[in-house]
């Protein structure tokens, strides 16, 4: 007789026979139904259940859920076929997921969905596209910019709208500036009208609304010695001997035949020369 029409069909787990009914084959072992439930099923992550050889096995990172188990936990619709995003051990819809925890727009006040470059700055978030300059509203992207008022602007528009402008070059003073009859100059901008060497720092004075060195205005404005020609300044206290439209230094006023000093004493004049009373008797 054929021995394969008597060979028992029997479940490789519990022995029973599958003569006529629904089994599973694993690893080329034969299962009924119930056992291979019991021993090789997956649970469910939503409802506790094992998901059975007739149902659909959903899985991510070693979880299981049944077809119509696997849904967004905030909305509760499905996530089958649909993208989502898993947070604290839950699975959300994108925008769950972004309404619950992406930043809203500083600017636009949308949300910026994950994975989108985004600016962030002082606690605020922006679109890229949205971070712009105030007032040329182009965006700021990573070039440098200055905060004011609530709002952002590239370094060229800050300087052009609230920056001082030199008086002497038009241009912005971002740092470093002098302040003179109550305007603004670039330090190197301040310079002496006469050499032009730069004033910052240095004692200088002013003639008409110009400002000079002391070197300079000495020479252009200060009376001139009559003894040895050079500048009389008067500034810091020097002393000077005037006669009849005439100045010298203390130090110059002095007998031209004999230099004796005539600070103090009496003296004579000889056209342009001064002459004390000794050298001066035989005129």
């Amino acid at each position: 007789p054929d021995t394969n029409m008597t060979e028992r069909f029997d479940c490789h787990y519990c022995k029973e026979s599958l003569f006529g009914k629904k089994y599973i084959l694993k690893e080329d072992s034969p299962y009924c139904v119930k056992c291979y439930e019991n021993l090789y099923s997956n649970t469910c992550e939503e409802c506790k259940k094992p998901i059975g050889a007739d149902c659909k096995d959903l899985s991510y990172k070693d979880r299981h859920w049944h077809e119509t188990c696997f849904h967004c936990f905030q909305c509760k619709n499905s996530l089958v076929d649909k993208p989502f995003a898993a947070k604290e051990e839950h699975l959300l819809c994108t925008d769950c997921y972004s309404n619950e925890y992406s930043s809203k727009c500083n600017e636009c006040k949308k949300t910026i969905m994950p994975g989108t470059r985004k600016m962030e700055y002082k606690g605020n978030s922006w679109h890229e596209t949205c971070f712009i300059c105030y007032r040329c509203q182009q965006p700021i992207g990573t070039k440098s910019f200055i905060p004011k008022d609530h709002q952002n602007f590239c370094v060229p528009c800050y300087e052009k709208q609230f920056a001082m402008q030199c008086v002497q070059c038009k241009k912005a003073i971002t740092s470093g500036g002098v302040t003179y009859r109550e305007q603004p100059w670039h330090k190197e901008c301040f310079v002496c009208t006469g050499c032009k060497k730069q004033l910052s720092g240095q004692r200088f004075t002013s003639r008409d609304e110009f400002a000079y060195c002391l070197s300079c205005f000495c020479n252009l404005y200060s009376k001139k010695c009559a003894g040895c020609t050079n500048p009389i300044s008067g500034l810091g206290g020097t002393k000077y001997i005037s006669f009849e439209e005439r100045q010298w230094h203390n130090d110059c006023f002095n007998c031209k035949k004999c230099s004796l000093s005539l600070v103090g004493r009496g003296f004579l004049t000889e056209r342009d020369d001064i002459l004390c009373p000794e050298c001066g008797k035989d005129i």
